[in-house]
């Protein structure tokens, strides 16, 4: 029994409870309403088809996000859940009448590609123009200070069982629901018949997913890669990277040559396992094999000891690229086949591909890098555990990739709104140590006695001599920054926004630009841009007067100049110096030869955020505070009397079948403007906040 103080009572009026995901829906829909995200889709995003009602793909839209919202386990169990709610739910979206279950099924089983491949530019376009505000890019920087970014791309598969039926003569042939979907596949451990692979695409440092692309059975891996890297191409098009400086790590999937010649045509660069053992039979390699290794490296967990021997130069075809090959060995344990790399002798080797440079990346940093690529996998499975993209939706091609694209999307955004609940900065890791500086040989006495050439007039006009070792060891020094000039709209110039101690600018409204680029430029000097959140631009007061117009999408921007303190005796606006015109006397010289690079001794740096903290607070926040829902005084019934009242007139149009428009389709079911207002109250989130994303504070009695 319980205490006599306690007392439980029962009420009979059914009073269900709001689900715990309600409220991470209405921050959402706010932000695509406020984003103008919605007004994209529904200009963009189009699809029409008999059998949907009165619904459009806005509709559909904002169910998927809420069933990837609530991470129930089917669709049943998430309609259950929301049927009570059904009316305040759409009305988050600007709609009216939420779709039944099966209304959705048909709608997914119907899509085509177009629409799907629409959606997906969205996708791509919301994550380079507005996420990318709240996370820097992060990034790699080499041992020479060089900044790279580096992208993981890899797949994983879903396998679906399928009941063993009889296949006599007398019976008809079965039906699977799975065929349009699935196709017979390696399952390696997962249980099954058939399978659906999807290549997933991830920034490694920001943990965005810049894509997504399936296929039936084990998948078109070689198309696949293709988008993929035109996905990539995008991304690094506006942080204004060199595509040389986009890392793509790659498994043993895509290490044959025919594959690696097409994706080194992209341009962009990578590291890859590669499984072309034959290039340990060129000359050059063989040569090289005979050699000490150029370093020794051994596995901080499972101990594993690699001799690394590095081939700057290869060619993968006589007319294909050059790249960089390096061969790790370790001696074989066993005489059988090992399950990486080929067996020769009582040797394994192994094959890696990049594109790094040597004076950049040493042959371990490259090892490294490609091993460090198992993080990948954990992100996967925190995917698996948060949103379970791979579970059935639909049984047709098109409405499951449409469902994981909006998985995704939905996980950049939540990436953003924890960034924005609890900004985190960006971790700096030492991921390689610098290198030990070798003593320079000291000249030996014979090179000492040597006389001095004074140089004559011929040689005046030949390229100026390497610099010695001390002046190499001096650091870069750069002079004060050079702004861009003031636009003739006399908007705000680059010297109105001032330089702070952090290294950030401070625009006029009081908010900072963070660095986003450094890229060097002509005769030395580095270009810096700045850019501002766009939460900060969107409600300024100055966005007018700043950006000179209130429409764009993209945050402010600001760039300047600097340029070496040495080089700023010679005119920086001037181009670089012209070639000196070769004299008679020089034209049957050959050219001069030019030093190796020399090896930075830098260390290699790796900036990066937290892999799913950002993400499980944010979720964990919005799950455990209380969401109320306030309806007004307006009475509901008031506009569906007059919508009935006047139902039965109808147009010439509507009697002859004519196609309605597409603002008559999706004025269906829009939300009347005369329907009762809703009232979400959010508790527990900080009103810096609700402020970034234009939310009223409910103010303390």
């Amino acid at each position: 029994m319980t205490h006599p103080s306690v007392q439980i009572q029962i009420a009979s009026e059914d009073v269900p409870s709001v689900p715990c995901w309600f409220g991470e829906v209405a921050i959402i829909a706010q932000l695509f309403t406020t984003s103008g995200l919605l007004q994209t889709i529904e200009r963009q995003v189009r699809f029409a088809r008999p059998r949907f009602g009165t619904y459009e793909v806005i509709d559909f839209v904002a169910v998927l996000i809420g069933y990837v919202v609530s991470a129930e386990p089917t669709l049943l169990a998430f309609y259950e859940r929301l049927t009570p709610f059904a009316s305040p739910f759409m009305a988050l979206f600007g709609r009216k009448t939420l779709p039944h279950r099966s209304t959705l099924s048909r709608f997914l089983a119907a899509l085509d590609q177009p629409t799907v491949e629409a959606l997906r530019a969205l996708f791509l376009e919301d994550l380079v123009g507005r996420t990318g505000q709240t996370f820097p890019p992060g990034g790699l920087w080499d041992r020479q200070g060089q900044h790279w970014l580096v992208v993981d791309v890899d797949g994983t598969k879903q396998a679906a069982r399928q009941r063993a039926l009889p296949s006599v003569a007398e019976l008809p042939p079965p039906h699977r629901r799975f065929d349009r979907v699935c196709a017979p596949a390696y399952l390696g451990r997962k249980r099954g018949q058939v399978a659906r692979t999807r290549t997933t695409v991830l920034q490694a440092h920001s943990h965005h997913w810049l894509g997504t692309f399936s296929g039936a059975g084990n998948g078109d891996y070689r198309g696949e890669l293709a988008r993929a890297c035109q996905a990539i191409i995008s991304y690094a098009g506006w942080l204004c990277m060199p595509l040389s400086h986009i890392l793509v790590r790659l498994d043993g999937l895509y290490g044959t040559g025919a594959v690696l010649i097409e994706f080194l045509s992209c341009g962009v660069g990578g590291i890859v396992r590669c499984k072309e053992y034959g290039l340990l039979d060129l000359p050059a390699v063989a040569a090289r094999l005979h050699l000490p290794p150029d370093q020794h490296t051994t596995h901080p967990e499972s101990g594993a000891r690699r001799a690394l021997f590095d081939c700057p130069d290869i060619a993968l075809q006589p007319t294909g690229p050059r790249v960089r090959l390096i061969i790790a060995t370790h001696p074989a344990t066993s005489p059988t086949k090992p399950p990486v790399g080929v067996l020769r002798g009582e040797t394994v080797y192994e094959l890696f591909l990049t594109t790094a440079p040597r004076v950049a990346f040493t042959c371990g940093d490259v090892l490294d890098q490609y091993l460090h690529r198992g993080s990948f996998e954990t992100v996967l499975s925190d995917e698996d555990v948060e949103q379970d993209p791979d579970r059935w939706c639909s049984r047709t091609a098109c409405g499951q990739e449409f469902w994981q694209i909006m998985n995704q999307w939905l996980w950049n955004l939540r990436l953003e709104l924890g960034q924005h609940l609890s900004p985190s900065p960006m971790r700096l890791t030492e991921f390689a140590p610098a290198l030990a500086a070798e003593p320079a040989p000291e000249p030996t006495a014979e090179k000492a006695s040597a006389p001095t050439v004074e140089p004559t007039a011929e040689k005046v006009s030949a390229p100026t001599a390497e610099p010695s070792a001390e002046q190499a060891s001096q650091p870069l020094v750069f002079g004060p920054a050079r702004w861009a000039r003031r636009s003739w709209t006399s908007g705000f110039a680059g010297s109105d926004f001032v330089p702070q101690p952090d290294g950030t600018l401070r625009c006029p409204a009081g908010h900072p630009l963070t660095v986003q680029e450094r890229r060097p430029e002509r005769n030395g000097s580095v270009r810096m841009v700045y850019g501002a959140r766009i939460t900060h631009c969107r409600p300024c007061p100055l966005r007018e007067q700043c950006q000179e117009a209130t429409t764009t999408r993209k945050p402010r921007q600001v760039s300047a100049v600097v340029w070496p303190i040495e080089s700023c005796a010679s005119p920086p606006a001037l181009p670089p110096p012209q070639a000196v015109e070769a004299c008679s006397a020089c034209l049957g010289k050959s050219p001069p030869v030019l030093p190796p690079p020399q090896l930075a001794f830098n260390p290699i740096l790796w900036g990066d955020w937290p892999r799913c903290h950002i993400r499980r607070q944010w979720i964990r926040l919005l799950r455990t505070q209380t969401v109320t829902l306030t309806c007004g005084s307006a009475n509901f019934a008031e506009p569906q009397e007059e919508e009935t009242e006047h139902a039965h007139y109808q147009t010439r149009a509507h009697r002859a079948h004519w196609r309605l428009s597409w603002h008559e389709r999706m004025a269906r079911n829009a939300r009347l403007s005369t329907a009762s207002p809703l009232e979400v109250t959010l508790h527990g989130l900080p009103a810096i906040f609700a402020q970034s994303f234009g939310l009223d504070v409910v103010t303390a009695a």
